[in-house]
């Protein structure tokens, strides 16, 4: 497992991220690229930045961009802006020969009404699929991240439906606890999604806030001594990435994986 652990790299601490992953042999998903102010600046500047920092690094993600994304809108001007953004976020994935890109899926979960989800199912299968294709031709995965969804079947079927090989599942284990219905258990959500999950997010919450605090954080709910052993056996070939704000969350998180580390 340890060779599949990746640390979340934000702009602000991704030095400190560097020699954490250098010196336990991890990953790093890189968080710099999501932002517009990044997309929209001088982003070969950072691309150059990035690829000398991560020249000692082996194994490399990318967060996409996700502010105000609205994938298969019903305005096809937001649409084409999310398709500029994703593929832009793609390219910049292929330079710095990260393996995989991540997306959220953008379903308005507040929004139950069942022609609200058909709509969104059927626009969102025209939008993935010539995105996954793009994807494909630059070597890189996608992966569409849970977050407002209340079912894992939103999901799910979206990714049945396109039925690209290049279009899998990143699954947010603090989203899902966080956003799901409560008729759906983290079983049932490692049960639907399995097909499809190339990677996870993880990290601890009050079970209230999405906050990306360390697994043994003091008001944390999620365990992750019950949650690792199920997600090895659903997923064993899954990127982890430790997605906390604090490098040293992620250096105190380490423990749980000394095993393979030893």
């Amino acid at each position: 497992m340890i060779n599949r652990l990746h640390l979340s790299a934000s702009r602000t601490n991704i030095e400190e991220a560097v020699r954490l992953a250098e010196a336990y042999g991890l990953g790093i998903e890189v968080m710099a690229f999501a932002f517009p102010d990044v997309l929209d600046g001088d982003w070969r500047m950072w691309l150059s930045k990035y690829k000398e920092l991560l020249r000692p690094i082996q194994n490399i993600t990318l967060h996409g961009p996700f502010m105000d994304m609205v994938s298969g809108s019903p305005d096809p001007r937001i649409n084409a802006v999310c398709v500029a953004r994703y593929s832009h976020a793609i390219r910049i994935a292929a330079e710095l020969g990260a393996t995989q890109v991540v997306f959220h899926a953008n379903f308005i979960g507040t929004l139950h009404n069942r022609f609200y989800r058909d709509g969104w199912h059927a626009r969102n299968v025209d939008f993935w699929r010539p995105l996954a294709e793009y994807a494909q031709t630059h070597g890189v995965y996608v992966a569409l991240e849970n977050m407002w969804e209340f079912d894992p079947t939103i999901i799910g079927d979206l990714l049945n439906d396109v039925n690209h090989p290049y279009l899998r599942a990143c699954l947010d284990v603090g989203h899902a606890h966080l956003f799901s219905d409560t008729t759906y258990s983290w079983d049932y959500w490692l049960e639907v999604m399995e097909p499809w999950i190339i990677e996870f997010h993880m990290n601890n919450n009050n079970g209230v806030l999405d906050e990306h605090h360390g697994f043994d954080w003091e008001h944390g709910v999620l365990d992750y001594n019950q949650m690792l052993p199920k997600i090895r056996t659903i997923a064993p070939q899954a990127k982890l990435v430790l997605e906390m704000d604090s490098v040293q969350d992620m250096a105190d998180s380490l423990y749980y994986f000394t095993t393979e580390m030893a």
